[in-house]
This record gives structure tokens, sequence and C-alpha cells, in this order.
């Protein structure tokens, strides 16, 4: 059950910056009943932030889109920024992104620049406290569902955490940052993505890829195309070459899912992503690598990306080796505390 609207509140938003709004991973299962699954954008940020403060991995963040966002901490409690790499500044001392940091009371945060990137997702210790809807606590702001009144947040809006038991995870967090001065000596930076001028992003085959002619076959992997203005959390339109279909007829609407690439009658491609559609009958030519999708989030107007080819046994082998590597940070912080556990134990 929710705070928000109580007397216990950990957090006070005193500028709410371009977007930033309460995510978790999404409903994933209500989708046969026409529900977006939504939820973050970048899925392997919001889930190492989570770790890094002792929280289970679908636990509700804040996702913050560019910069201009601050808020005041109303108690201490763990944090963790990761995501795309911005300046952040707790009055005024800069805040290192991937790795644990202590967010002390009264201490106001500040998202300045984005160096790269275009979203941050930071993470505190408990989680935040909103009311479920269908199982999720994720913002679907088209349909005003989830998060804080199914809204972005504004000025003044005060959020809750989800309380930490003695003992938990997020308790040992907060017990070893006390104790090395209010940051980790460690982090998990091997897990941010390198934004770059150009992008090359994997995709697999779609159902209709037999539909594009030759030549637009060629150009969907040989050509840059560029994220267009109207992209948003929905789907990135591209443009660049248009692509042509070799058969006009015309399609029953299907399940879509995350990375999934559409062609619609203007030829300029859609990639759909977290508060996509559940169905779509436009052509579906390709499907996003699952360990790519990542890269979308950190995209802005103008960024341009390139498609490369890969089989479905490619793709499920890299995104294996990313589910290998979060387990390997998740024993890693395990065997920290436990080392941290032993150092304060009386002797």
């Amino acid at each position: 059950m929710s705070r928000n609207g109580g007397e216990n509140m950990a957090l006070t938003v005193m500028r709410p910056g371009l977007l930033t709004t309460v995510q978790d991973l999404g409903r994933p299962a209500y989708q046969q009943y026409g529900v977006v699954v939504g939820g973050v954008m970048d899925e392997g940020a919001a889930r190492v932030a989570n770790l890094l403060v002792g929280n289970d991995e679908g636990m509700a963040v804040l996702e913050l889109t560019m910069a201009g966002a601050g808020l005041r901490a109303d108690e201490d409690m763990a944090m963790a920024i990761c995501g795309g790499d911005m300046v952040v500044e707790a009055d005024g001392e800069s805040v290192p992104l991937w790795r644990p940091v202590l967010w002390r009371e009264g201490s106001v945060l500040s998202f300045l620049t984005c160096r790269s990137g275009c979203r941050a997702y930071l993470a505190v210790s408990g989680g935040i406290d909103v009311p479920l809807v269908m199982g999720s606590r994720s913002t679907y702001l088209r349909a005003g569902i989830g998060g804080l009144e199914g809204r972005a947040l504004r000025k003044g809006d005060k959020l809750s955490v989800l309380p930490s038991a003695p003992g938990s995870k997020q308790a040992q967090v907060m017990h070893m940052l006390r104790g090395q001065g209010g940051t980790m000596s460690w982090h998990a930076g091997h897990f941010a993505i390198m934004h770059t001028p150009m992008h090359v992003i994997r995709i697999m085959p779609g159902t209709h890829m037999d539909r594009l002619s030759a030549e637009s076959k060629h150009a969907l992997l040989q050509t840059a195309f560029r994220v267009g203005v109207r992209s948003d959390r929905m789907g990135y339109r591209l443009e660049g070459q248009q692509l042509q279909l070799i058969t006009k007829e015309e399609l029953l609407s299907e399940a879509v899912a995350a990375g999934t690439i559409q062609v619609p009658g203007d030829g300029q491609p859609i990639v759909l992503l977290a508060d996509r559609q559940t169905t779509g009958g436009y052509p579906r030519v390709a499907q996003v690598a699952a360990v790519d999708l990542p890269i979308f989030a950190g995209l802005k107007p103008g960024d341009e990306v390139r498609f490369q080819l890969i089989t479905h046994q490619d793709a499920e082998r890299l995104l294996l080796q990313r589910e290998r590597d979060i387990d390997v940070l998740k024993a890693g912080i395990a065997l920290k505390m436990k080392k941290a556990g032993a150092v304060s134990a009386p002797t």
C-alpha cells in the first residue's frame, strides 16, 4: 500500500526536469487484454541500479529524461544512478554513476546535463512506493495509469519508499555505505552503454522481411537511419531511404513485441519500444535483438543507427551472456555484503 499523501515521505520533487516518471519492468501479463507492457526503456540499467542498492530487480525506479530534474532526500537512503552518462550533483558535489551512494537527508540531487545518452534511472533503497496497478507501478502516460496518478512528476510531488527490514539487503547496503564514507569503492560501470555518433543495432529477420524489395533489403542493412523528432516511448520513427514493399496486400493485426520494426505506408521504419501497442497491422520486417534494445533508450532525435543482421541463435547467445553478467554482479554484491558483515560482527 502506498504511503503517498501521508507524513512519511522519502523524497520531494524540487524540479521535474523534461520528463520524470515512476517505472518498473512493466505489465507483461495483461497483453491479451490490450494493455501495453510499458515499464522502463532501459531494462538493464534499471535492474542494475536496483541491485546496487539491495533491491529486487523489478522494484520501481525513477526514469529521468535528459536533464533539469532536482530531487531532495527527506530521509537517509541508498541510491544508485545508472543509464545515460549524466552530470549529477548533490549539493554541488559530483555524484558517481553506476555505484551505491548514500543520499543524505536534506541533500538535493541535481541532474545537470547529458554527456551522452538521454535517460537515467534512479533507484533508492526499498524502491519507490506508489500503488500497484495490474501488478506494476510503472507509469503509462497515454492511459493515465500507474506511477503517481498516472502522470509525469511535478514540482512539489512527494514520494515514499517501501520499508527496508532489519537485516535486509537494503539495510546491509546502508550499513556498508555509512562505513565507507557514503560511497562504495566498487561500481558496475561495465554495464554502461557507450553512446557514439553511430550505433550498430543487431536485428533478426521479421515475419514480413520477404515483402521488402531487394533494394529496400539492401537499404535496411547498408544505409544509416536517423531518429526522427516524433519518436517517443511508444516507438522511434526512423528517417532515411524509403523502404518499398513488393506487395500492398493488407495484413491482419498480429502481436508485436519490444523491438519489432514495422514499415508503415510512408516507407519509414518504426521501432516499437516500451509503450508500444499490443498488436499491429503494418509489415513486421525485422526484430531488434533484446540486448540492443537499451541503446534506443539513449538515442535522441538526430542520432543515427545502422542495422546488422544476425541469427536468432546469435541473439539468444547474446541475451544469455547478458544474464550471466547480471548473475555475476549479484554474486559479487552478495560476497561484498558477506565480507562487510564479517568485519562488522563482534569478536
